[in-house]
């Protein structure tokens, strides 16, 4: 794989933001984002589906907290007022209905002016799954056995809905991996003006 700095030039708006308050990266991975994260200085919470993989990362990166943890099951009671979201390429799992109730967990753990940076699989990433798969619903498909969600512009709106202000909504490629991949980079801050909200229950509760 090639070296993927994305997350660097957005750096200086999450120390901002995060002012000292935790910041939560969802599907660390083995912790390639979370080092860059830590490195910055920021305070980092992050957890993967994967044990293995955590087990890596809070190895790599011993001043974060890392978890292995479903993004669905309950949160950690210490999330809460969160600085900023980090999810690279990790929330496309799962069904339309979960993906919402989803967005709406993760936007009642920031703090007002919080921000959260996503990328997220567009729905031209035929290399890695957009096309010639059978179809769960619509963008969503059973690739290799996995369910796997891709992403228009429209489905960015309707996730960002009022309640967010979008600073960055950019359709990228990253050859990071061994093929171009397509992807939205979307980096965007809680409106000052919600309201705190008691996190609803999981999804699939």
């Amino acid at each position: 794989m090639l070296p993927d700095l994305w997350l660097q030039r957005w750096l200086p708006l999450l120390q901002a933001r995060a002012q000292g308050a935790p910041v939560l990266e969802i599907g660390c991975g083995s912790g390639d984002d979370t080092a860059v994260l830590a490195s910055a200085g920021l305070q980092v919470h992050a957890f993967d589906l994967s044990a293995t993989a955590a087990s890596v990362a809070r190895t790599r990166v011993p001043s974060a907290m890392v978890e292995c943890r479903d993004i669905r099951d309950p949160w950690p009671a210490s999330l809460i007022d969160l600085g900023g979201i980090v999810a690279g390429l990790s929330l496309h799992y799962f069904t339309w209905a979960e993906t919402l109730a989803i967005w709406q967990r993760l936007q009642t753990l920031l703090r007002p002016g919080g921000v959260m940076l996503c990328r997220l699989n567009a729905t031209d990433d035929d290399h890695f799954g957009a096309s010639g798969h059978p179809q769960i619903e619509p963008h969503y498909f059973r690739v290799n056995g996995e369910p796997k969600r891709f992403f228009d512009a429209a489905a960015i709106d309707a996730l960002f809905t009022p309640g967010w202000n979008c600073i960055s909504v950019q359709h990228c490629i990253t050859h990071k991996y061994h093929k171009p991949k397509a992807l939205w980079e979307v980096v965007a801050e809680k409106s000052c003006d919600v309201p705190p909200a008691i996190p609803p229950s999981p999804p699939h509760a």
